[in-house]
């Protein structure tokens, strides 16, 4: 499930569903807030499987996997929100490296747990 974003930095590019946690919640309740909030979807938080330091940005992305559980839609952040399957995903319109590095090991995962991916994003101007 992806977003495409409606608000700056990248407007225009696709995302996962993210945003920042608030205080009070733990990450996989972030986690499915924000996939409310952006893609109008309920899901059942998985497990997490990468994550990203992007120094620039003075912030850590986590990734999880989560089970979609009915209906998804455009939030507010988004323009528009679609399912797409690993040969459909608009690889040069993906809005940050971190969630390139995420989106390419979940599909190099294939579904296996294979423990959680790490990695430091390069520096990118916005």
């Amino acid at each position: 499930l992806l977003c495409r974003r409606a608000i700056e930095p990248r407007l225009g590019y696709w995302t996962v569903p993210a945003g920042f946690m608030e205080l009070g919640e733990t990450i996989e309740e972030g986690d499915a807030r924000e996939t409310l909030e952006e893609a109008l979807a309920e899901v059942e938080i998985g497990r997490m499987f990468a994550t990203v330091d992007v120094v620039q940005a003075g912030q850590v992305h986590v990734f999880y996997t989560a089970r979609l559980l009915g209906e998804f839609g455009a939030g507010d952040e988004s323009l528009e929100a679609a399912l797409f399957g690993e040969s459909q995903i608009p690889w040069a319109e993906i809005s940050f490296p971190s969630v390139r590095f995420a989106l390419e090991r979940y599909f190099e995962d294939a579904g296996r747990d294979r423990g959680v991916h790490s990695h430091t994003a390069p520096r990118i101007r916005l």
